[in-house]
């Protein structure tokens, strides 16, 4: 049998060579080149008749619908699409300190009631895991442990206890002895998720993986390594804060854009199974800057506030900052409101947030956005149970959105009695108790705020905002 060896390809171009440089002789590009290990082609030939492949028609292939494991988290199922698919390989990415490894530990104990776990750290003792254990109160009788970062080794050990569930704790600390480059590395990386995802399809195991990320947010390894796997979880929230977000960004057998809220407690992760209440908690009454609006992450609905905080700069030019939203989409709303309603925020600081930690990608926010900014530059509150929905034009339109009535149902269960939303939604919803305000454009939501605030009488000398 022909020997495996190792070679640097260049990730630009695809030049290999035997010996690492620094520089590309092919294309002069710089620290492109990755070890790779070169394998031998099989005996025969492409077309040598010694590998012989079955091939099948799609109809003639049986799934098995009920090969999902409840990991014992509402929430985690929630974002896994139903459960943990068999012979899946999940990549769970985050900050350090957010929780990942306390996470998989509680995940761990859980599904040890459908089968053994094997439970691989690259990081830590075994001692320091046991006092987290201790501390989660997790002390099943088919939780293993083995604290390796040889991926050979840990493979062989994973085949000898055939468990149902492995957890590799993370991939950025287990290496493979074919390769010489530093764990960690993009090719110890590639090369490590390679092996098990080919051991979690043969042996039908599932396996997490932990991944690092990097100080812009991205899983720390090559970009592959999110294509080879199953899922992509994220796990999203402040340290200094108590809820935590786990977000699926990819996932084949679920939908993309699931969220599960968890607030982290002395006991470990708990779930939240009221996200909207969790996010409007703490939520001021008679105060400018304030609005509400529905959001959908994946298939569930969540209230969020909305606020910003305008106020005249110090400096030369007017700063800008967004928290919770992209900054692109929140200057281009303050320039709409500029223009379209004749507001001069050129001499304005404008701050917007999402309050809760939650990061809202959708347009369907622009609305609560704007209503906001009207609000805290005119320093009018809005009443206390109006929320808005909708999308905003750069001529100053309002678009419909999509979900309407899975909005309108959250806001009617949380208890709000107002919303304004897109004209075109009104069309096709439900009875509902609310009252609606259907709006083409911002002209008519500057004529429904002033009726509504001169009807509440809430802020003294309170005026109209437009």
């Amino acid at each position: 049998m022909a020997k495996e060896k190792t070679i640097y390809v260049c990730q630009e171009c695809g030049f290999q060579t035997g010996k690492w440089m620094g520089k590309c002789t092919a294309c002069g590009s710089w620290n492109s080149l990755v070890e790779e290990i070169q394998r031998p082609a099989a005996g025969g030939g492409a077309f040598s008749s010694k590998n012989k492949v079955e091939i099948k028609k799609l109809n003639e292939v049986q799934i098995d619908t009920t090969k999902r494991l409840h990991t014992g988290s509402a929430e985690l199922d929630r974002v896994l699409g139903g459960g943990l698919v068999q012979g899946s390989l999940v990549l769970v990415g985050g900050d350090p300190g957010i929780g990942k490894s306390t996470l998989l530990l509680q995940t761990a104990k859980n599904l040890t009631k459908q089968g053994k776990v094997l439970y691989v750290s690259g990081e830590e003792a075994a001692g320091q895991i046991k006092m987290r254990a201790q501390r989660l109160e997790i002390a099943p009788d088919d939780l293993y442990l083995l604290c390796e970062t040889d991926m050979d080794l840990v493979l062989s050990a994973a085949q000898d206890a055939q468990p149902a569930v492995l957890v590799i704790d993370s991939i950025q600390t287990v290496f493979t002895a074919d390769l010489s480059s530093v764990p960690g590395s993009v090719g110890q990386v590639r090369e490590c998720c390679l092996r098990l995802m080919k051991y979690a399809k043969t042996t039908g195991t599932s396996v997490f993986v932990v991944g690092h990320v990097t100080k812009e947010g991205a899983i720390a390894g090559p970009r592959v390594l999110e294509h080879m796997v199953d899922c992509v979880l994220y796990f999203e929230g402040e340290r200094q804060q108590s809820y935590r977000i786990l977000r699926a960004v990819k996932n084949r057998f679920g939908s993309t854009n699931e969220i599960g809220v968890f607030e982290m407690k002395d006991c470990g992760l708990c779930e939240v199974p009221n996200p909207s209440l969790m996010m409007l908690s703490g939520r001021p009454e008679d105060t400018p800057g304030s609005a509400v609006v529905c959001s959908m992450e994946g298939t569930r609905p969540i209230l969020a506030e909305v606020q910003a905080l305008v106020s005249p700069t110090g400096f030369g030019n007017a700063r800008r900052m967004a928290s919770g939203i992209d900054y692109n989409r929140a200057t281009m709303l303050l320039a709409v409101i500029e223009k379209r309603l004749g507001i001069n925020l050129q001499n304005q600081d404008a701050y917007i947030n999402i309050a809760g930690g939650l990061r809202i990608m959708e347009t369907a926010a622009d609305l609560a956005v704007v209503l906001a900014v009207l609000s805290g530059v005119k320093n009018v509150a809005l009443p206390y149970e109006l929320a808005a929905i909708g999308e905003v034009g750069l001529t100053g339109e309002v678009r419909s959105i999509s979900y309407a009535e899975k909005r309108i149902a959250e806001l009617d269960k949380m208890g709000f009695q107002m919303c304004i939303l897109p004209k075109a939604n009104l069309q096709g919803l439900p009875k509902t108790k609310m009252e609606l305000f259907g709006v083409a454009n911002l002209a008519d939501v500057i004529k429904i705020l002033n009726r509504l605030v001169k009807k509440q009488k809430a802020v003294e000398g309170g005026g109209e905002l437009g």
